[in-house]
């Protein structure tokens, strides 16, 4: 019988062939070429989420396909969207709602917000927005064109190379994020990019100027290479989502350990405190396998639970890929000595994804459960 953690360490050794093995599934594929066919003609919230199939997909993709019937909540958590600190998405626990807000951002980009492009739309708004508050009218002719010249020429930019010598892509994309005083020092903006900022501890993160961050974040060829002056979130980004969930899926009907390690593995750089993981089922199961905590901890007065697991391990090791990879190694051991016939088990651990169980719980009770905060 195969461990837990070959398993594991076989699936994410070469993630890009996983994970290409999970596209060329024929229902996979089907569900994603119906998605990418229609995403775009998607103009409002409503269009939305009364197509089915389009919103299940996206649901998934987020880790959110046990709430595809709750079209009520889901409509409330894409109309508020998430520039107010106050709307509904923003106030809710689980950081999964914001995320899909923010992604089909209908209450900021309307009738684009399922093609928003964040290297196109995202960077021209920015520049009009600095404009006008330096005095220059969005109609202006000289902006216009600006504008114009930058989305027509970004579009066939595929590398930090041709980004960086592209002279009209890069000074318009520099004067959007206020780092006009950089223009001229390459090797530090090539530095930036080509860390980008998947890793806390990147160059672009290090820099007190959060501009760096967002400018990397913005043109991500660490991550999307080739694609990334062209990438959207609502159709690749959630694509991308959708199969790495169902690997996910996949691997944890096989043996639910395995399921367990990689979703750690995915949320681990963005866990900054022992709550975090706390208001996770899944995480907080990792965690107390690891440092052998019995199940009955959760019972315990949530400062108590945060003490207990600050005074055993160090949170921002999880930004360490060497420590969080010896971390795993330890819990996926520890897993198989708690479930000798892992390998052969159906998925018990299921619920450790889902939202809590809400048949027969009324609308207003779920949005009440939903709000609480830790």
């Amino acid at each position: 019988m195969t461990s837990t953690y070959a398993t594991y360490q076989s699936m994410t050794r070469d993630m890009a062939r996983t994970t290409t093995q999970v596209e060329n599934e024929p229902q996979v594929k089907r569900e994603t070429e119906y998605y990418l066919a229609n995403i775009g003609n998607v103009k409002t919230v409503d269009d939305f989420v009364n197509n089915t199939r389009l919103f299940n997909y996206a649901m998934k993709a987020f880790g959110l396909e046990d709430m595809a019937y709750a079209k009520a909540f889901m409509t409330k958590v894409l109309t508020e969207g998430v520039s107010d600190p106050d709307s509904f998405a923003n106030k809710l626990t689980d950081p999964r709602y914001k995320a899909f807000a923010e992604a089909f951002n209908f209450a900021a980009d309307k009738d684009g917000a399922t093609t928003y492009v964040a290297a196109q739309k995202g960077v021209t708004d920015r520049y009009t927005l600095t404009a006008v508050q330096n005095g220059v009218t969005p109609d202006n002719p000289v902006l216009q064109q600006q504008t114009q010249d930058y989305l027509k020429q970004v579009v066939d930019v595929k590398s930090i190379d041709d980004f960086l010598n592209n002279d009209t892509v890069y000074t318009y994309a520099m004067k959007a994020f206020g780092l006009d005083a950089k223009l001229g020092d390459k090797t530090f903006m090539r530095k930036i990019l080509e860390g980008g900022v998947s890793d806390p501890n990147s160059f672009a993160n290090q820099q007190t100027d959060k501009n760096y961050a967002a400018f990397a974040a913005t043109f991500d060829f660490a991550a999307h290479g080739e694609e990334a002056t062209t990438y959207s979130v609502p159709e690749e980004g959630a694509v991308d989502g959708y199969m790495r969930q169902t690997m996910e899926d996949e691997a944890g009907a096989q043996n639910p350990g395995v399921q367990l390690a990689l979703y750690f593995q995915r949320k681990a750089s963005s866990i900054t405190s022992a709550y975090d993981i706390l208001a996770d089922k899944a995480l907080a199961k990792v965690v107390r396998t690891a440092l052998r905590l019995p199940d009955s901890t959760a019972m315990l007065d949530i400062d108590k639970q945060a003490s207990m697991i600050e005074d055993k391990l160090n949170v921002e090791d999880f930004q360490d890929p060497t420590k969080l990879g010896d971390f795993l190694k330890r819990f996926t051991s520890l897993y198989d000595i708690d479930n000798p016939s892992a390998a052969q088990q159906s998925s018990p651990t299921a619920i450790l994804f889902s939202q809590p169980t809400t048949q027969g719980i009324s609308t207003n009770l779920l949005l009440s459960i939903q709000q609480l905060k830790i």
